[in-house]
């Protein structure tokens, strides 16, 4: 038996709300993201239910899981809600608006340094941008989780996921004047088994194994130090408080470097190339104001570092 969809009784509301309900796994977080009240969103999610004649939401007394229907109609209401923003913002006044919530992923250091200055100038160009910005040097699934857009550092095991290469940088090893000064400077990568070594979680594990290349000879390095992080942006201060040696993304202490604040140490030995990456779910539509941030971002990248690409050739 075919079932008949009631179209007058489908709105864009309510996809709206269907959307934020299978991104929040709760009604109640949804209703409140639109300003509704509980009861008025649990009634609209029935209407929608009966307008399509089947189980969309699966509900406990705890959270609410989406049906295999509902999974299906996510994915649509998704890519039709995102192609009707795309038209409002092209259509009227002759011009592009921007408009709409973008959520953006980005490591501690990178989101409070460089990529902080590229968002104010891209929100104070598009107004009607509302942006949140969660900074964490752990990874966040972008599928399960409501995030538009990702940027990472390192290279990229997920196939679920689609990348675009912003910046190569590279990781030097750094140190405060002060540490220097008390410790002294290593003379090569070997000496750094003699130093106090700051450490951070990569991947879920401490990075201990440090490495450098010097005309075609690679060094590996087995580091240790009485302090280890998740957070990179508490590495970068343990440095710049003279309480180590970090190993860092020269994108994150380029402003450190300059002002003296850090010194670069083994200048003669070359650290990792150290890729950033914007990562997008793949097969989901990505929004006017996504693209657009996207393509703004690797315009601000393409000019950051200018003298790390000429050493690099690149």
């Amino acid at each position: 038996m075919t079932r008949t969809l009631h179209t007058p009784d489908l709105t864009l509301s309510q996809l709206e709300l269907f959307v934020r309900i299978a991104d929040a796994g709760s009604l109640s977080a949804a209703a409140r993201q639109l300003q509704l009240t509980p009861a008025a969103a649990s009634a609209a999610l029935k209407r929608l239910e009966a307008a399509f004649g089947a189980r969309l939401v699966e509900r406990s007394t705890r959270s609410m899981r989406l049906t295999g229907e509902g999974e299906l109609l996510r994915d649509h209401a998704r890519r039709a809600l995102g192609e009707l923003d795309d038209a409002r913002a092209q259509l009227g006044a002759g011009r592009e608006t921007l408009s709409g919530d973008i959520h953006l992923a980005a490591p501690s250091d990178l989101g409070r340094g460089p990529l902080s200055a590229m968002l104010d100038r891209f929100v104070d160009q598009h107004p009607g941008v509302r942006l949140t910005l969660y900074l964490s040097d752990t990874v966040q699934d972008l599928v399960r989780e409501r995030v538009d857009l990702a940027v990472r550092y390192g290279e990229l095991p997920d196939s679920s996921l689609v990348a675009r290469r912003l910046h190569v940088t590279r990781r030097v090893l750094v140190a405060s004047p002060a540490y220097i000064e008390r410790h002294g400077a290593p003379q090569q990568p070997a000496d750094l088994g003699r130093h106090n070594c700051l450490v951070l979680y990569r991947g879920g594990r401490p990075h201990l194994t440090w490495r450098f290349m010097r005309g075609g000879v690679e060094a590996r390095v087995r580091v240790q130090g009485n302090r280890m992080a998740w957070d990179g942006a508490i590495v970068r201060q343990w440095a710049l408080e003279g309480l180590g040696i970090a190993t860092k993304a020269r994108l994150d202490v380029a402003d450190d470097l300059r002002s003296g604040r850090l010194v670069e140490l083994l200048t003669d030995w070359r650290g990792e190339d150290f890729p950033l990456h914007a990562l997008l779910p793949a097969g989901r539509h990505m929004p006017l104001r996504v693209r657009r941030l996207l393509d703004f971002l690797g315009d601000c990248f393409a000019q950051v570092e200018p003298e790390l690409r000429a050493s690099s050739g690149g």
